[in-house]
């Protein structure tokens, strides 16, 4: 059977390329490969677990508390702010200040 496929995406061209290149195959061969794992074809589907027999099982334990509340803690001494801006009460970093965050 034969194809014709138009409007290729340049990154997806760059990367089957590559992809041919790197192991020494057509880029017919790597194509059709792609062509196949994404469609299902050339492997039964992944069997997945939702962990729904686990979800909400969670008993809060003193110990395991005690033990993470004493990983969360920052030591102020090892960091330092480019900024005014301090971590949160909870040790939490808002994710836009971690570009002024630095190790010293």
């Amino acid at each position: 059977m034969q194809y014709t496929l138009r409007n290729i995406p340049q990154e997806l061209d760059r990367a089957l390329r590559r992809r041919a290149r790197e192991e020494g195959k057509s880029l017919n061969a790597v194509a059709v490969e792609a062509l196949l794992a994404g469609s299902g074809v050339s492997e039964p589907p992944r069997s997945r677990r939702d962990l729904r027999d686990v979800a909400g099982t969670w008993v809060a334990d003193p110990e395991v508390d005690a033990v993470l509340s004493d990983q969360r803690r920052i030591d102020s001494n090892s960091w330092s702010w480019d900024s005014p801006s301090t971590p949160t009460a909870t040790g939490i970093i808002v994710l836009a200040e971690l570009p002024q965050l630095r190790r010293i």
